[in-house]
């Protein structure tokens, strides 16, 4: 069984976060999304919202595409985290070359760490290049319209939270 590793914060997963699991799906049996457990960056959603978010999304898409999608929080090395799930790929979603660059140095420190697991990159659908969480929840705060880069679901969620 081949499984690929999705990681990320996903506060709040969006369309383009979405794209990126629709597409990854189509090259595993099973797809881990990795949920980063990140004290630092202070999400606006507990853990728990966040995967319950993911869980919510991505049903339909484990039921379109035929492979398992499950969310799994970690807070350790990717790598490890990686060999926790028995992913042999990690699968990274790119929007930009600013993203290359971050993402290279990354796939050269994991490589380091166990060069038996391979990263793939998927480039963001053009409609979706421009999304980002940190963004999204910016204009979310500022009462900005965000239905056009999240589902109706985490449109709501944020709505609630924000006020």
């Amino acid at each position: 069984m081949r499984v690929g590793l999705y990681p990320g914060t996903f506060d709040p997963i969006t369309l383009g976060h979405i794209d990126i699991i629709r597409r990854a799906a189509a090259l595993v049996d099973k797809l881990v999304i990795g949920v980063a457990i990140n004290r630092e960056k202070g999400p606006l959603f507990s853990l728990e919202e966040r995967v319950e978010m993911i869980e919510a999304e991505c049903s339909f898409l484990s039921e379109q595409t035929g492979t398992e999608i499950v969310a799994h929080p970690f807070e350790n090395l990717l790598i490890n985290c990686a060999r926790d799930v028995g992913a042999q790929v990690i699968v990274r979603g790119l929007r930009a070359v600013a993203d290359f660059e971050y993402e290279f140095q990354m796939v050269g420190m994991n490589r380091a760490l166990d060069d038996s697991i391979e990263t793939v990159f998927l480039m963001a659908e053009a409609r979706h290049q421009a999304i980002a969480s940190k963004l999204v929840k910016e204009i979310a705060r500022l009462n900005g319209d965000v239905s056009n880069f999240v589902t109706p679901r985490v449109n709501d969620a944020l709505r609630a939270r924000l006020g």
